[in-house]
């Protein structure tokens, strides 16, 4: 029996990575862990500021990177960024979708606009598969361990009241994790998912949460504190390396143990209950 040998660093040299909405947040995060462990990073940011900021920071490391003004909602634009990929790596190792976002869009059902349906499809679901198609070609030219990784949201995976439509598409995108793995598996390309809870985050700032629930996040997360970006973006860096490399097909629940614990909270006193904690606490969505 050939005895397991692990590798001593997670490495990640000789590995060109594209990162979308790598500008903030859980996208930078991202970018800084995989620069940091070797990779050569390509970053799509729509934010002029924020691309500028990165390109300034990750120049000052001496990174081999490429950030690029890119609006993922533009087809040309992101077929522009796969090209300069193509030419000045010839090659694609990783893939993060990071982009996503639910735009401020709560309330009834029955009060959506069609319009507001576009807008959420058109960031959390449409502009992945836009992406994912640009992508794979110049992936399928690469050898090697690859991986595609798509962020989603643990809302996928229950019920949110008052966000039903951009529930749906983050549902949709775990169907396309799931189908596009196995599609893609013959073909050696590894296809994932990152599903975090609350993170303090660009889109999610903790300063704005109830008051009950800023100052006592353990009543909400088994965990005892909400996420921050590099919690994401260590899963990202597990699924990029060859230690994933027999994952595919699944989601990682980054989510402080959220989830597994359904509708459950811990009271002020430290017990558990299945009655909600509405006192001070609850949203106005």
């Amino acid at each position: 029996m050939t005895p397991t040998r692990m590798p001593p660093t997670i490495d990640l040299h000789g590995k060109v990575a594209w990162v979308t909405g790598g500008g903030a947040g859980i996208g930078r995060a991202i970018v800084e862990a995989y620069v940091q462990l070797g990779a050569r990073v390509v970053v799509a940011e729509a934010d002029p500021g924020r691309a500028a900021g990165l390109e300034a920071a990750l120049n000052a490391q001496g990174a081999d990177a490429l950030v690029s003004c890119t609006d993922v909602r533009n087809p040309e634009q992101v077929d522009a960024c796969v090209a300069a990929i193509g030419q000045r790596y010839g090659r694609l190792d990783v893939l993060v979708n990071n982009v996503g976002d639910f735009l401020r869009i709560f309330g009834r059902f029955e009060r959506h606009t069609e319009a507001q349906w576009e807008q959420l499809y058109d960031i959390n679901l449409k502009q992945v598969f836009r992406v994912t198609r640009a992508a794979l070609p110049l992936m399928l030219r690469t050898e090697g361990d690859r991986s595609i990784i798509n962020l989603t949201t643990i809302e996928a995976f229950r019920g949110i009241p008052n966000c039903p439509v951009y529930s749906a598409f983050k549902a949709g995108l775990t169907g396309f994790t799931r189908s596009l793995a196995v599609g893609q598996a013959p073909r050696g390309i590894r296809v994932n998912a990152i599903a975090p809870e609350t993170t303090d985050s660009l889109q999610v700032d903790l300063s704005g949460l109830p008051p009950g629930l800023r100052e006592n996040p353990q009543h909400w997360v088994p965990l005892g504190r909400y996420g921050r970006p590099r919690d994401v973006a260590g899963a990202a860096v597990f699924l990029a390396s060859e230690l994933s490399s027999w994952v595919t097909g699944t989601t990682l629940h980054v989510d402080g143990g959220a989830l597994a614990a359904g509708g459950f909270y811990r009271t002020p006193e430290g017990h558990w209950t299945n009655a909600p904690l509405v006192s001070g606490s609850g949203f106005s969505i």
